[in-house]
């Protein structure tokens, strides 16, 4: 049973402005209630240009509700971003507020990929933009418990993007990873063990041993899928050169 998106889709012309206008009214209501620094608004409206100009750019002919519901993450993560950019710059920041929007972008992370294959709309883009949310929001988490608990703590957000780094000095770190449970497991506990530091719950021992936890995990995860990445480019250069040696015979 597929649901149909005929009348759910939206031009590209007209989504990313819609969502540049979203990601201003939220703004809005964040400094209404909590209010924002200077340095938070610069965060958060320099994060919906980016957002909504490389949308923008992606020139989609129609955006399905997978992608819309993974946009409004992507919305929710800047109003998050935006918090945690007022908190860096000394003012206090309504911990259940920002706890409460990154819970939310983080709950909803399991709904985009769900629908996109209720509806037959699953696309290489949407799991890329889906990724990057995620990525993103991970890191804005753990500037958050960087400052609280020691920089530190901002190893759990760039470890994805030193990956992507690496990956442009060492091709080989490009090659697709065969599904993991465990992958998935920790990238999803990730968020919620960030999210439950962030709330400002837990004593202070307990939220650095739990980031401990977050890091360690996420370190086995890298480093077992770097390690199959590596010895997967040395199984493909031997047939290489068996294959080349096999030519040069005939």
């Amino acid at each position: 049973m597929t649901i149909s998106t005929d009348t759910t889709t939206t031009s590209p012309s007209r989504a990313p402005l819609a969502g540049f206008a979203a990601q201003l009214l939220l703004l809005v209501v964040l400094a209404a209630s909590a209010g924002l620094s200077s340095w938070g608004w610069v965060a958060g409206v320099a994060f919906g240009v980016v957002l909504c100009g490389l949308l923008h750019r992606a020139a989609l002919p129609s955006l399905g509700w997978a992608n819309l519901i993974t946009f409004g993450r992507a919305i929710l993560t800047g109003g998050v971003f935006a918090l945690v950019a007022t908190s860096a710059s000394g003012v206090a920041v309504p911990a259940l507020l920002l706890v409460t929007i990154a819970t939310v972008a983080l709950a909803m992370d399991g709904v985009d990929g769900q629908v996109a294959r209720r509806t037959g709309t699953s696309t290489s883009f949407g799991a890329r933009f889906d990724m990057e949310v995620d990525a993103f929001l991970i890191l804005v988490l753990s500037v958050s418990a960087a400052i609280e608990h020691g920089w530190w703590a901002l190893a759990i957000g760039a470890f994805r993007y030193v990956f992507v780094v690496a990956s442009w000095l060492w091709p080989w770190l490009n090659a697709p990873l065969p599904p993991r449970f465990g992958r998935k497991v920790v990238a999803a506990q990730q968020g919620v063990m960030l999210a439950v530091v962030a709330s400002g719950l837990l004593p202070g021992w307990l939220a650095v041993a739990t980031l401990g936890v977050a890091l360690g995990s996420l370190t086995w995860s890298f480093g077992r899928d770097v390690v199959w990445l590596h010895q997967a480019s040395r199984v493909r250069e031997t047939a290489r050169e068996r294959w080349s040696a096999t030519l040069v015979t005939q």
